[in-house]
């Protein structure tokens, strides 16, 4: 058996490394004990801003508003003008260049806020209609901390030429979702003296507890789109370490009754699916028809607590992921664009370790099916694209007392690939009756300044034979806090997560060896492959202190685990296991404009990654800096040093490899993103040393807006990836195994192209479309003789002539490596072309508030190209002379409010 490396055995075993090693550890404590005692004796110099305070004023019932942009009903009249804006951005703490003024009435069920928006030259107003959460142009925002929290609010936006935008704003306004999408309603209207803005927000809409008064958090601001310049009537200081900690008070809202919500929006769905019909093949016949029915919902419990619920969904709306390729064998991260899954995602989130790793990834729901049908010569299989969701609930909200509840359920059903064998059909189940849980809670406390929370999941199949090698269930659970000191300057937070799986030894195995774990590790002392377990346990959690807000500097340290038993890819996302990180980043803010410049940012980070046998793997040092000019232009640049890079994953299941020394960069700039005409030029360039691998690509992005009804953006990249030791396969080799890389030149073209037309606030016409190329072209096989050799040529042998041979120079290569005149074995031919185009035309019209009609078609083609040719020859052949699959969709909503 062998060894179980516990907390003590690693700290032996860091112990036994080289002195260097040590001597890190050692200035790492050192720095992070200084960097605490200056957190602790650190004189505070944030800004203290006196706090504002509104007064609403209630409407009688005979002063109705109507809502239409122009301020003359008489409900108006009953309150004040509340004035003397203050810039926030570019230049902070001064005049802006033209006033602001609003007032705030209500009644029984709605608030109302007005704007008068003075403009010395009113023909410079920009109009530019986009469609809804679009914000292109002048606008003015109210921003309503309802929960009277600092830490959340509900935003509500208008443009000047009347398109609306509403978000929620969460982690004190550093996290903005615009999938929130109440119904309200609002107009603008323009005039000599600049424009004006009304706007109808239900009580139903926002979350507060019962309370005589209610006190809320408020901000309202302006955007004058010329000068790129936020004002606002709160002061936020740029320093401040978020917004909705610094807003002023609404006060005046007496006997306001919380109003429970009951929205019910039942929807209906005509798709018709085209594509190139496959002789022989009875599911392939040039079309289908599918008519399809479902309803969601959204029940106010509490009015601070919500339960929305969805029976049958349908996602057809939304926009296809971009093109993708992964050579490193890892799972590809695609963000949640599905309504449902977006909404009030941040009361779930449990972001614990690096980017993208969660506990909970809604992409788990709905997934492609696990299984495949077992298929003879002269069959045909009709295999399901996503799993259907039968239904899903979640609850959610915060209480007044500072709860932030989150319990989502969700049901999957069996999914059955349909088979032909000569006429006659049969069904093969790819993907078993699933249900998912997760539990979320978090409660503020220390006067909104801390919090502590905890998540748990659960995911639990119902399996039968043909699918024994899924899991059966798994379950996660994590705790989390922060803590924030000084006026939120400083900040002390943390998680930990435990997992735990449960299944067949087949199952359980299967875990054990995924590119995620790789126990087989043939040089690993602290894993091995057990195939007598039926569950597995791991943890995983993040330490972290930093400086968040106040003065020109930031920084933050900490240390990331987890363990190699983790695993959360049931319903979350884990790349990666067995690893233990250590980083740190220090940032200067260059805050106060000046005639050069409106803004800058210099930040250095480091960091270190050790497995839990405790081999050193990789340190990195990077710089990154970027500058916002006078002018609006910008400039992004930066940079790193990556002295030792060591991986546990290159050879899936070989023995630990070394990577070369590498140096990268990268530098991009872009001109005036207010401009009608706007661009982005990138550059970045890899570069290991002996050429055992680089990387070059080039980015070019543009947007247009020749008039304010239409844009158009295009986002092209180029990019040329060689590598010397590119992993191929494991073989065997007379009962040793052999470790195959190659020389791959592989070159990758995508261009994404959007344009949108709105014909009003509530009709536009949106188009997405993407052709993704790579290919591949393998040389100069070699295989792996000494994996952590610092030089290349003793890390892996190349073969010569003699010893590899090809048929006509296709299919696969032969192996003749100890040249006694037999093949020893066989290289399949990794070369390859990847093709893929998709798109959406979505016509989108918002007849009433909260209802919508949908037209939708979408195209799409998914190939392999000739790898010999190049992309140019790839993309005519694969792309433009291909028949594509089209689908055309009509989604018609309606949303009963009661």
């Amino acid at each position: 058996m062998k060894e179980i490396v516990t907390a003590e055995l690693l700290l032996e075993k860091i112990a036994d490394q080289k002195p260097s090693l040590i001597m890190r550890i050692a200035f790492l404590t050192l720095f992070s004990f200084l960097l605490s005692q200056h957190f602790l004796f650190a004189q505070d110099s944030t800004i203290v801003v006196p706090k504002r305070t509104y007064t609403a004023v209630p409407l009688s019932g005979e002063n109705a508003i109507g809502i239409d942009g122009i301020l003359d009903d008489e409900g108006w009249k009953l309150a004040k003008w509340e004035g003397d804006f203050i810039e926030w951005e570019p230049d902070e703490n001064t005049p802006p260049s033209q006033p602001t003024k609003f007032k705030i009435v209500y009644d029984k069920k709605f608030l109302y806020v007005a704007f008068r928006c003075y403009d010395t030259e009113p023909d410079k107003i920009e109009k530019r209609l986009s469609r809804r959460d679009n914000f292109v142009g002048d606008g003015v925002a109210i921003l309503i901390d309802s929960y009277n929290d600092k830490q959340n609010a509900f935003v509500f936006i208008v443009t000047a030429a009347g398109v609306k935008v509403d978000e929620f704003a969460t982690e004190n306004g550093n996290n903005f979702d615009d999938s929130w999408n109440p119904i309200w309603y609002t107009a603008s209207n323009l005039d000599d003296e600049g424009w004006t803005a009304e706007m109808k927000i239900p009580f139903s809409q926002l979350k507060f507890g019962k309370s005589k008064e209610q006190i809320w958090g408020l901000e309202c601001s302006r955007m004058v789109f010329r000068e790129d310049e936020w004002s606002v009537w709160q002061r936020l200081p740029q320093d401040a370490s978020g917004m909705v900690s610094e807003f002023g008070e609404l006060r005046g809202l007496m006997d306001i009754q919380p109003q429970k919500q009951l929205e019910i929006q039942p929807f209906m769905v005509n798709q018709l699916e085209t594509y190139p019909k496959e002789s022989g093949n009875p599911f392939r016949d040039g079309s289908d028809f599918i008519l399809n029915g479902g309803l969601d919902a959204k029940i106010g419990i509490t009015n601070d607590l919500t339960l929305d619920l969805t029976m049958n969904p349908d996602f057809g709306q939304v926009e296809a992921d971009p093109g993708a390729i992964a050579l490193d064998g890892f799972q590809i991260f695609f963000e949640e664009r599905r309504p449902f899954f977006v909404e009030n995602k941040n009361i779930f989130d449990y972001e614990f370790a690096d980017r993208n790793d969660n506990v909970f990834y809604s992409r788990r729901i709905g997934r492609s099916p696990q299984g495949s049908p077992d298929l003879i010569d002269g069959e045909f299989a009709d295999q399901p694209t996503n799993t259907t969701i039968l239904g899903a609930a979640k609850f959610s909200g915060k209480t007044k007392k500072g709860w932030s509840l989150g319990l989502l359920e969700s049901v999957t059903g069996k999914m059955y690939a349909d088979v032909d064998a000569n006429g006659e059909r049969r069904e093969e189940l790819v993907e078993p009756l699933t249900n998912y849980l997760v539990g979320r809670a978090q409660k503020d406390f220390n006067n909104r300044n801390s919090y502590i929370g905890g998540i748990f999941t659960a995911t639990n199949r119902k399996l039968e034979s043909n699918l024994n090698y899924l899991r059966e269930a798994a379950y996660t659970g994590g705790f989390d806090f922060r803590h924030n000191w000084k006026n939120r300057k400083y900040y002390l937070e943390g998680n930990i997560v435990a997992s735990h799986i449960v299944g067949s030894e087949e199952a359980i195995e299967n875990v054990q060896k995924s590119i995620t774990h790789l126990f087989q590790r043939v040089d690993a002392d602290h894993v091995e492959v057990d195939p007598s377990q039926t569950s597995m346990t791991g943890t995983g959690g993040k330490l972290e202190v930093g400086k968040a807000g106040g003065g020109n500097w930031r920084y933050e340290g900490g240390v990331i685990w987890r363990s190699p038993e983790l695993e959360l890819n049931d319903v979350g996302f884990l790349r990666q296991a067995d690893e233990i990180k250590q980083y740190a980043e220090v940032q200067r803010l260059f805050l106060k404009p000046t005639n050069f410049y409106r803004r800058i940012r210099l930040e250095l980070e480091q960091q270190t990654t050790y497995d839990f046998e405790g081999n050193y793997n990789r340190v990195q040092y990077q710089f990154e800096g970027f500058i916002n000019y006078k002018n609006n232009w910008w400039t992004e640049l930066g940079g790193a040093h990556k002295p030792r890079i060591f991986s546990n994953t290159v050879l899936r299941g070989g023995p630990r490899w070394r990577w070369s020394d590498e140096n990268f960069g990268y530098l991009f700039f872009g001109s005036d993103q207010r401009k009608k005409f706007n661009f982005t030029l990138g550059y970045i360039n890899s570069q290991a040393a002996e050429n055992n691998f680089s990387l070059q690509r080039y980015v070019l992005r543009f947007r247009y807006q020749p008039f304010d009804a239409f844009s158009l953006s295009v986002s092209t990249e180029y990019e040329e990836n060689p590598n010397k030791t590119q992993y191929v396969d494991e073989l065997d080799f007379n009962g040793t195994p052999r470790y195959i890389t190659g020389n791959i030149d592989q070159r990758t073209f995508s261009t994404s192209v959007r344009f949108n037309y709105s014909l009003n606030p509530d009709l536009s016409i949106q188009f997405y479309g993407e052709p993704f190329i790579s290919r591949g072209t393998y040389t100069d096989f070699n295989f792996v003789n000494d994996p952590i050799a610092e030089k290349l040529d003793r890390r892996v042998t190349l073969f010569d002539e003699n010893q590899l041979s090809r048929t006509n120079n296709t299919g696969s290569y032969f192996v003749d490596e100890n040249l006694d005149g037999n093949t020893d074995y066989e290289i399949a031919d990794p070369d390859f072309s990847f093709v893929q185009f998709r798109s959406n035309l979505v016509v989108r019209w918002e007849y009433i508030p909260g209802s919508e009609i949908f037209l939708v078609w979408s195209q799409g083609v998914t190939g392999f190209g000739d790898p010999m040719d190049s992309l140019g020859s790839n993309l005519d052949a694969q792309i433009l002379n291909q028949k594509m699959d089209n689908t055309f969709l009509i989604k018609a909503t309606y949303r009963f409010v009661l």
